[in-house]
């Protein structure tokens, strides 16, 4: 069974919290609540979700809440796979809340996985959305919103993970998403949409001595091993 989920955080930060959850059991119900992080909302947070420090004061703790027992109960349950888009971030947020997810597919690095060609130039879910076309009637930005996009991209994936993996469909989508993928094209910089192996060595080289993300880093160390 799966559980497409999203959240809203205070921040980007590793002290960051989350501030609302939303989640869909495919073929059930559907959750949508605000809760009090326990520290401020940022700014920059704010121009993305929309929601302020206001709107959580009379909230409770995400902790104390029915929820919270809820979801923590689903994601401990066998059979149930926890699905989001940049998957890593959620799950990260869960944990600090004391949830840990045994079964994860991350549809950002399984979007990037089946483009093959690098066609794409971002993966980001609402890129994705028009992207793709997806038929979704969704309010953009809002947890609630970012789910329903999120099953849309989900069923298109999962129909181009089943031709390709056959009876080992979710299986393989786990996997994929437990460890980095290649980046088809490079995504920045004075090279960006160039095909990775067009990109010159020293650039690659340089950037390997930068803070990159976990997909970008292992690309670029996979294309650089190639080259000796």
């Amino acid at each position: 069974m799966f559980i497409f989920l999203d959240t809203e955080t205070t921040g980007n930060g590793p002290a960051d919290r989350l501030c609302q959850i939303a989640f869909k059991i495919k073929g059930g119900y559907t959750v949508n609540e605000l809760f009090n992080p326990g520290m401020p909302i940022s700014i920059d947070a704010m121009t993305v979700h929309h929601i302020t420090n206001e709107m959580v004061l009379d909230k409770p703790a995400f902790r104390n809440s029915d929820t919270w027992s809820k979801l923590r109960d689903l994601v401990n349950s066998d059979g149930y796979v926890i699905v989001a888009h940049n998957a890593p971030f959620d799950v990260d947020m869960l944990k600090k809340e004391g949830i840990e997810p045994k079964n994860v597919i991350c549809t950002l690095k399984l979007a990037r996985y089946f483009d093959k060609e690098g066609v794409i130039t971002k993966y980001g879910l609402l890129y994705l959305w028009y992207y793709l076309k997806l038929n979704v009637d969704a309010t953009p930005l809002t947890a609630l919103g970012d789910i329903l996009v999120l099953e849309a991209l989900f069923n298109r994936i999962y129909a181009k993970a089943v031709i390709e993996f056959g009876d080992d469909t979710v299986a393989k989508m786990i996997e994929l998403s437990s460890k980095p993928v290649l980046y088809r094209r490079m995504p920045f910089g004075k090279h960006k949409g160039l095909k990775m192996e067009e990109v010159p060595v020293d650039y690659l080289q340089w950037l390997a001595g930068t803070e990159l993300e976990e997909d970008l880093r292992y690309t670029i160390e996979q294309y650089l091993g190639a080259w000796g």
